[in-house]
Order: C-alpha cells, then structure tokens, then sequence
C-alpha cells in the first residue's frame, strides 16, 4: 500500500469528524485495524478500502482524486489512540500517527492479577515509568520491588524484567517511555 492511501484515509476520516473508533465501529472491524492502516503498516485490500469509505461515504475515485492539505499532528486524542495490548494489559502509544519515532510513550493499564507473562522480557534500550493508579509489581534481574502511585523506575531493558499486578480488585495504570521504542 502506498503511503498516499494511509494519509488519504486518515485526512478524510478527521474531515468528516470520525474517530478511528467510529469509522471501525460502521464498518464492523477493529479500531486498531483502522490505525494500522493509517500508518502504513497494513494494506487494505480494494474490496475493504471500499467497504470502509461506504461508511464515510466516498467513491474510490472521489478518494483518489480530491487534494489533501498535509498537516503535521501533534496531538493525538484519546478516542484516536488504538489499544496496541489486548483485553487484560491495554498499551496506549502517545502519538501513534508517527511513523519514525525516537521513543515510545505509554499509557499502560494493567487488568487485576495481570502479567506480562511468565517469561521475562529483555530487549535494547532503556524503559522508565511512573505508577499513575494502583500497585504493579516490578522484577528486574532477580529483583522485585512493588511500586505504588508516585513511584517510578528506570532500567536498561537488555536486564530480564517482567511486571504484574497484584491486586485482585483494582486496575494498575503507568505512564511510561522507552527508547528505541519498541511499539
């Protein structure tokens, strides 16, 4: 897919006041499909590019051929940014329309009693966060510490590490950053 149809989709869908949930939402799939489109990661077939521009509505050929006013975006609006995670650990990328980024900034939510499973994670960079809601149980290189709301941690992500959320009741919620990212 050229990068013209990831900026088109996205131009007209902003022109028309659409989040990336409702387009989703009228056109039956999943918000992250929507933005994994808008960033070029994924290739609509014609059929699907179709199907989603009937939901706006547009032709194909209204949508290749009205002109775009490119501009940058510096916000990204709750409602726009896609669930990177799954149902119990929720990854939220702060700019996630940037396609060549430096670093990654997260919200992260942690479901009760959830993990980042039993392996431990190890990957290039370094990671920091800062507990925002609830507890998280940090282990890194043998090491586990629980952090409560205001505690924050920074480590070389290359170190084995692994977070989960003790609490059966509450939610966990960090903001964090790495860098390279790694979403």
């Amino acid at each position: 897919m050229s990068i013209e149809v990831a900026t088109r989709l996205q131009y007209i869908r902003k022109r028309r006041g659409l989040s990336q949930r409702e387009l989703a939402k009228r056109a039956g799939v999943t918000n992250g499909t929507i933005s994994l489109i808008e960033q070029n990661r994924v290739s609509p077939s014609v059929g699907s590019l179709k199907k989603l521009l009937e939901c706006i509505p547009m032709s194909l050929a209204e949508f290749f051929t009205f002109e775009v006013e490119v501009a940058r975006s510096v916000v990204s609006r709750r409602a726009d940014t896609p669930n990177l995670g799954n149902e119990s650990i929720e990854f939220y990328l702060a700019g996630s329309s940037v396609k060549d980024r430096n670093m990654g900034i997260l919200r992260e939510v942690y479901q009760p009693l959830s993990d980042t499973g039993p392996e431990m994670l190890e990957h290039e960079g370094h990671e920091g966060g800062v507990v925002v809601n609830g507890q998280i149980e940090l282990t890194v290189d043998g090491t586990t510490w629980l952090l409560d709301p205001g505690d924050s941690y920074y480590f070389e992500s290359r170190l084995p590490h692994r977070f989960r959320n003790p609490s059966a009741e509450y939610l966990c919620e960090i903001v964090s950053a790495n860098s390279p990212p790694t979403l």
